[in-house]
């Protein structure tokens, strides 16, 4: 393996973990929380100004329909393209398996898409979904895999599996004939299906262990299913995947879900949450979320981190729908998510994570109650 990409723990307590995962484009301290750049971009936020981050997620369906493979290879590559200096994860395509459930047609061979944009036919094959991603320049690449929805039926659970295993197979072999883009090295991970069922889950991960992927993933959760069914798997995910690789739970997002991850042993995370609901004037903070469009914030001159500006200031903002509105309230739940694994990350490398995790849980449940608008 090329010296440039690994990973390493560097603590634990109990199941949770702290660790360095390197890349080609920087070291990402973990627990990592990353925000989602589907595009290219983070919606209503200049990226350049999220010192913070140490890596970003895009997608690979949205890329290569725009702004295409094309430009992105004359650019040199995403990085280069949206100016980005640090890690870059991309999703297959997988998610859109499920989201866009209503346009697409799955068989061996791959995934029949039919464009959100103008309708045209897209054929994703796990191949392709390879290739697309070493144009993108990611720095980790997804396989292409089927994500099941919530409630899914034996039938569809047992496509979903077998179809993302043969898809594992053949992206793992096309991906090692050329680990690397743009002359640096990348990494290929693995994702493990299974829903909420703990014996598909072992079947997923026994079928898929031996490809021996970089790093690996937990797909098929937040998509529906209660927390109670979705905690037990975490941690039954902590204990298959190997330690000495890292572990990504894929779509979880709230602050809850994020520690209740960290706790079962899971190393990155990412979720459109605190960038989508910033749009709906949504902020989370420690002490819970509060919706900054209720009028009892029209004279609360409490300073909003990170840059300082009151919440009756973004109050006013949102009432008179200016732009602005969206930029600091996703400035302020980016920081805030960020501000939180780090934080955790701290707990568990000093001995403190489970009293920190209870002195925090039940605060950042607090759903401020809403006033009128």
């Amino acid at each position: 393996m090329d010296s440039r990409i690994g990973f390493q723990v560097v603590a634990t307590a109990g199941p949770a973990r702290a660790g360095l995962l390197y890349t080609a484009h920087g070291i990402v301290p973990t627990p990592a929380f990353m925000p989602v750049a589907t595009l290219g971009a983070l919606r209503a936020f200049p990226h350049h100004v999220l010192t913070q981050a140490p890596i970003l997620l895009a997608n690979t369906y949205h890329l290569y329909l725009r702004p295409g493979t094309g430009v992105l290879q004359a650019a040199g590559g995403l990085h280069r393209f949206m100016g980005w200096e640090k890690a870059l994860l991309t999703d297959s395509g997988g998610y859109q398996v499920f989201s866009l459930a209503q346009r697409r047609t799955l068989s061996p061979e791959g995934v029949l898409f039919r464009s959100h944009i103008d309708g045209s036919a897209h054929l994703l094959t796990p191949e392709l979904a390879v290739d697309i991603q070493r144009q993108i320049g990611s720095d980790i690449q997804m396989v292409l895999d089927v994500c099941p929805p919530y409630p899914a039926s034996a039938a569809e659970m047992d496509e979903a599996l077998t179809l993302t295993h043969q898809w594992a197979r053949r992206a793992r072999q096309h991906f090692l004939a050329q680990p690397e883009a743009y002359s640096y090295p990348i990494q290929q991970f693995g994702i493990v299906q299974g829903g909420v069922e703990a014996d598909l889950r072992q079947k997923s991960w026994e079928a898929l262990a031996p490809l021996d992927f970089e790093g690996w993933a937990v797909g098929g959760l937040a998509v529906g299913e209660p927390f109670e069914l979705r905690q037990p798997i975490l941690y039954l995910m902590g204990e298959l995947l190997p330690p000495e690789k890292p572990r990504y739970v894929m779509g979880l997002g709230t602050p809850q879900d994020i520690l209740e991850a960290i706790a079962a042993g899971m190393d990155m995370m990412d979720c459109v949450l605190p960038t989508r609901n910033a749009r709906h004037g949504l902020l989370y903070s420690w002490e819970g979320v509060r919706n900054l469009k209720n009028s009892r914030y029209k004279t609360d001159f409490t300073p909003v981190p990170p840059w300082g500006y009151s919440r009756a200031y973004l109050h006013h903002l949102f009432r008179v729908q200016d732009p602005l509105a969206l930029v600091l309230a996703t400035a302020a739940n980016l920081h805030f998510f960020l501000e939180l694994v780090a934080e955790a990350r701290s707990a568990i490398i000093e001995g403190r994570w489970p009293a920190w995790k209870a002195a925090h849980l039940p605060q950042l449940l607090t759903r401020h109650a809403a006033d009128s608008s």
